[in-house]
């Protein structure tokens, strides 16, 4: 199915039986795509006796661990198509994912990330308030995941203004002069888990203050692993933002540099959804088996969209638990999951684990 077509499809439309199908198409194109025009990728195919000409079920296609974009260049488009190169968050001195996109792969992944949002958002841009700095989009060549994912919501602001100054800290004036101006309109907040936690949540509480948006609209993802060291739970995180900014409507997501575009977005159910252009499946440590449902496991995501590398296929380093398939109770169809920790003695990684303090 050609990159059109795709886009047309309804982001939580696709009954079981019918994703399979397009997921054994698509995915097996795109196997044979990157093995003829990304060597290291052939290699590694090789090396696991890949069958090359005979169509792959999803879980048959083979996975790449994402620490493996930390060690090999994998590309599938000369360098000069490469239009723009996205690096995974890591701390200081570990080594980063590279990520080689060229123009129609992240336009894809945009529009993608556009269908998915306006599941709830709706169609309509609206006033954005970041809850970060500025300053982490400096390089407009080599994005990290956190600026990345800054730059990938902000196309859904109709004006922008940035909660934190250069120094991390809340410009309450300039937070509220934006929030006066679009007194009574509903507002959306994108936002790291963890920074919204320590630089807007307990801000806000330390300094006694309260901001005011009842029509807030909040998407936040990453950093849970640190919230965890604190024994903040994501009801606790929910209640507080409530106290503290009166935002009610709040949604958790799940994704990563090595698929952008293809975030798992929280349903009203407390769900993390697959949308139709990706798909989830939990494997057990041992064996790599699939685990039946409710049994915890690493989890392998995959996505129609990277065409410009080999990344349709992971092996991520965290754990999860699949819930069900097309039954949520939210309406959606898909697979939903909970995402539950990381691999044991993986690296310390998440969109928002760049930020050190």
């Amino acid at each position: 199915m050609d990159c059109d077509n795709l886009l047309l499809l309804e982001p939580y439309g696709l009954p079981r039986a019918e994703k399979r199908e397009l997921f054994t198409q698509v995915l097996t194109d795109l196997t044979r795509r990157h093995r003829a025009d990304c060597p290291e990728y052939a290699r590694l195919l090789g090396a696991l006796g890949t069958p090359e000409n005979r169509p792959l079920a999803p879980e048959e296609v083979p996975m790449l661990p994402v620490s493996l974009f930390k060690e090999l260049e994998l590309r599938s488009v000369p360098e000069e198509a490469v239009f723009k190169t996205l690096t995974s968050s890591g701390t200081t001195g570990q080594k980063v994912s590279k990520i080689y996109l060229d123009a129609p792969t992240s336009a894809l992944q945009q529009q993608v990330l556009c269908r998915i949002m306006e599941d709830v958002l709706g169609p309509k841009r609206m006033p954005l308030l970041v809850l970060d700095t500025r300053k982490v989009l400096r390089d407009r060549s080599m994005f990290s995941a956190r600026g990345a994912g800054i730059l990938g919501f902000s196309i859904f602001g109709s004006k922008i203004c940035y909660a934190l100054d250069e120094h991390m800290q809340l410009d309450w004036d300039g937070v509220q002069a934006f929030l006066e101006e679009h007194s009574g309109e509903p507002i959306f907040l994108f936002g790291f888990t963890f920074m919204i936690w320590k630089h807007v949540v307990r801000a806000l509480e330390a300094q006694g203050k309260h901001l005011d948006i009842p029509r807030g609209i909040l998407v936040h993802g990453g950093g849970w692993k640190k919230l965890a060291h604190e024994a903040v739970s994501p009801a606790e995180f929910r209640e507080r933002i409530a106290a503290a900014t009166g935002i009610t409507r709040v949604s958790d997501y799940y994704g990563m540099a090595e698929q952008t575009g293809c975030i798992y977005l929280e349903c009203p159910c407390g769900h993390l959804h697959a949308s139709v252009w990706s798909d989830i499946l939990v494997r057990r440590a041992e064996d790599g088996a699939l685990c039946a449902p409710g049994e915890p496991g690493v989890l392998q995501v995959l996505s129609l969209l990277p065409r410009s590398y080999p990344g349709h296929s992971l092996l991520t380093e965290d754990m999860g638990v699949l819930l069900g398939e097309d039954d949520c109770p939210c309406g959606r169809l898909g697979k939903y999951v909970r995402v539950t920790g990381r691999v044991p003695k993986a690296e310390v990684r998440g969109c928002s684990d760049t930020y050190e303090g």
